[in-house]
């Protein structure tokens, strides 16, 4: 994978990371939780975040005139503590609406 961007924002919201791999662009949320007393890392991704992210995907896509390659979405999750972080990389967490 190739990084394009890092912490990308605009006005609809901010994507963590943009990535090539191969022809597919992958916008990659990343979220860590120390507990799971407010929900899991995978929980904070809500529908809302998910609609905020795709919005901000769409528009980095339109200002990089990248209109016909493929998307995915992927989530990257630590939780536990900086000794035994635990990491998960979900690909296709979900998908565009």
């Amino acid at each position: 994978m190739t990084c394009l961007a890092r912490n990308f924002r605009c006005r609809q919201g901010e994507i963590d990371l943009v990535m090539k791999e191969g022809d597919t662009i992958v916008f990659v949320e990343v979220r860590a939780r120390r507990g799971t007393r407010y929900g899991s890392a995978e929980e904070s991704i809500d529908w809302r975040k998910q609609r905020k992210i795709v919005a901000t995907a769409r528009h980095f896509l339109h200002i990089r005139r990248l209109y016909s390659c493929a998307v995915r979405f992927d989530v990257i999750t630590l939780s536990g503590n900086e000794d035994r972080a635990r990491i998960r990389w979900i690909r296709d967490a979900f998908m565009a609406g």
